[in-house]
C-alpha cells in the first residue's frame, strides 16, 4: 500500500512538472511578442531579433495562425499590408514569408518585413487589408508588456564603443556650420573628420547592401 501511495505521489508530481513546463514554453513567445486574437486568426507580433538595437538589421515578425486549430497560415499572399511608425514618421514595408512550401524549409506562418531601425524608442506596427474574407486593421506598439523598445547599442558594445549612423550624421550636421567660419588649417581638420564620418556611413551602407543581396 505504501509503495502504491509513493508511486501515486511521484506520478502526480511528474504530471505537475510537465504542466508547469508546458505553460512556461507556451508563454515564452508572449514575453517578447504580443499575441492577439483577431477574428478567425491569431497574430503573434514583435521584432524578429531581440534585444532590438539602433542601426542593426532587424525585422517585423508576424506569426500567423488560425485561431481555432492553431494551424499556420501559409497562403497569405499580398493582401495584408504593414506600416511601421515612429513618432509622426511612417513607412510601408512588404511582408515576406520565411518558409518555402515546395522544399519545406523555414517556419510555416512566419512572415517578416526587414528594416534597420535608426532611432531608439518605441515603434508601432500597423497591419491593414484582408486575410481571406476578413478585414484587418490592427496596431501593435512596442513597450514593457508587448515587445522590445529599440535601444542604443552603446551600452552593449565591447570592447570598443562605436557611434551609430544617426550619431555620425548628427556630428556631420554640427560640424558643417563650423566649417564655413573656420580657418584654413581648422577647415582641413574638419574636412578630414567629416570624410571619416562619411566613409563610415558608406561602409555601413555597403554592409547593408551585401546582407540584402545574400538574403535575396
Amino acid at each position: 500500500m505504501r509503495r502504491g501511495r509513493r508511486w501515486h505521489v511521484a506520478a502526480l508530481t511528474a504530471a505537475s512538472l510537465a504542466v508547469a513546463f508546458a505553460l512556461l514554453v507556451s508563454a515564452a513567445p508572449a514575453a517578447a511578442h504580443e499575441v492577439r486574437q483577431v477574428g478567425a486568426y491569431r497574430f503573434t507580433v514583435g521584432w524578429g531579433s531581440e534585444p532590438a538595437y539602433v542601426g542593426q538589421e532587424n525585422s517585423v515578425q508576424l506569426i500567423l495562425a488560425r485561431r481555432t486549430t492553431g494551424r499556420p497560415v501559409v497562403d497569405l499572399g499580398t493582401t495584408l499590408h504593414l506600416t511601421v511608425s515612429f513618432g509622426t514618421q511612417t513607412m510601408a514595408f512588404a511582408l515576406v514569408p520565411t518558409f518555402d512550401p515546395d522544399t519545406g524549409l523555414g517556419t510555416p506562418g512566419d512572415y517578416r518585413a526587414w528594416l534597420f531601425p535608426t532611432a531608439p524608442g518605441d515603434y508601432t506596427f500597423h497591419f491593414t487589408g484582408t486575410i481571406g474574407s476578413q478585414k484587418i486593421d490592427q496596431s501593435f506598439a512596442s513597450g514593457p508588456t508587448t515587445f522590445a523598445t529599440v535601444q542604443d547599442p552603446t551600452a552593449a558594445e565591447f570592447p570598443v564603443q562605436t557611434p551609430t549612423m544617426t550619431e555620425l550624421a548628427r556630428r556631420v550636421n554640427v560640424a558643417l556650420p563650423r566649417l564655413a567660419s573656420a580657418s584654413q588649417a581648422s577647415r582641413a581638420q574638419l574636412l578630414a573628420i567629416i570624410g571619416l564620418a562619411v566613409g563610415a556611413l558608406g561602409l555601413v551602407a555597403a554592409v547593408a547592401a551585401l546582407l540584402a543581396l545574400r538574403r535575396a
